[in-house]
């Protein structure tokens, strides 16, 4: 039989499957990757636990467990814990401080014919030894972020290197007000995790400079760490240039052409298109207040023209008017003014392959 761990280290490492015997509502607050609901008690049975525990101590609260759960319920929780153990020999179990309820999960399932090795310290303790990543990598390695204006393809260069921290991936969402994607984002701590693991796996690998993007502390709805966020102020910058043409060519890729399509994907043909083109005027009149109203009237009269042709066509020539009027009225004096701001921390400016070629020779020249 394989021994109860604190190895959190090479469970995230080698990307172990896991039980989660916490409640669903704990779960939704944020889990790891390759983990499984399975909890020994539902919201309601919890809630009602920890009245009693509450109102008449622990043994009263344990024994009102046992009630809650026994029979038939009982019988098909064990059932789905042992098919989970069955399919995944080499994985976890794990609740929320790694105490009574994985101990209880752990004994029924010896009681049904399985030992299963339990994570020792929970959720708690794999997410403060997370969290400690993150917050080890800010103080001993360095970093370096990827500026530019808007479209230059950013995320491009940190999806090409080896050792970049994808912000946007992790959070699954694009930093600007234009975004957000046809599924959803994970909740904070969730994206934290996602992060920290990355880290955890780059420094294995032997990587002790990470390449960032520049964003701001809000990724959509997710937060970056503040010890990395902090850091990011004085980062030095390498900033990514590129002509308005193939910016524009390049917004109109990412946030029509493929957009559109990630929405058909994930809501089909009938509904996919209405909720990208929802999606897209809802992003614009999200910056209504800092277009102003004229800019925002004449914007959004653009993007509807478009829409239509593209709904009309499957055309999508007539978004490039709305995209160029948008980068040359609002986002550039924005992030020109932002490139002024940090000037002193820009170390190289270029194109794409020219910021590539520097960036790997500043990592090979710090080794």
């Amino acid at each position: 039989m394989r021994s109860d761990t604190a190895n959190y280290r090479e469970i995230f490492l080698n990307d172990l499957p896991m039980m989660d015997a916490r409640a669903p509502v704990e779960f939704a607050k944020g889990a790891f990757p390759y983990t499984v609901n399975l909890p020994l008690m539902t919201d309601i049975e919890r809630q009602k636990v920890g009245t009693c525990y509450k109102q008449h101590g622990q043994e009263a609260a344990i024994a009102l467990g046992h009630q809650l759960v026994s029979g038939d319920v009982k019988a098909a929780r064990v059932e789905a814990w042992v098919a989970f153990a069955q399919a995944n020999p080499q994985g976890y179990l794990y609740c929320f401080r790694g105490g009574l309820r994985s101990q209880i999960v752990q004994q029924w399932l010896k009681e049904a014919g399985i030992d299963y090795p339990r994570v020792k310290g929970g959720y708690k303790a794999m997410r403060t030894f997370l969290m400690e990543t993150t917050q080890d990598a800010v103080a001993q390695c360095d970093f370096v972020l990827v500026g530019g204006l808007t479209g230059t393809g950013k995320t491009e260069v940190i999806a090409a290197l080896a050792n970049s921290l994808d912000l946007e991936g992790h959070a699954n969402h694009r930093g600007s007000s234009f975004g957000k994607r046809a599924t959803p984002q994970p909740p904070q701590i969730e994206f934290e995790n996602r992060l920290a693991i990355d880290i955890l796996k780059k420094r294995a690998a032997g990587f002790d400079q990470f390449v960032l993007e520049d964003e701001g502390r809000i990724v959509g709805s997710c937060s970056v760490p503040l010890e990395l966020y902090q850091g990011m102020q004085q980062y030095p910058l390498v900033w990514l240039e590129d002509s308005f043409e193939s910016r524009v060519e390049r917004i109109r890729r990412d946030y029509v052409v493929d957009l559109c399509a990630e929405f058909i994907v994930t809501h089909g043909e009938e509904q996919g298109f209405p909720l990208f083109a929802e999606r897209l005027r809802q992003s614009l009149s999200n910056i209504v207040k800092r277009l102003g109203g004229e800019r925002y009237q004449r914007m959004a009269a653009l993007l509807d023209q478009a829409l239509d042709e593209q709904a009309r066509s499957g055309a999508v020539d007539l978004h490039r008017e709305w995209i160029s009027g948008l980068l040359s009225e609002y986002y550039d004096p924005m992030y020109a003014f932002q490139r002024d701001s940090k000037a002193e921390r820009v170390e190289f400016a270029g194109d794409q392959a020219a910021v590539l070629q520097y960036l790997h020779e500043r990592r090979s020249a710090q080794r």
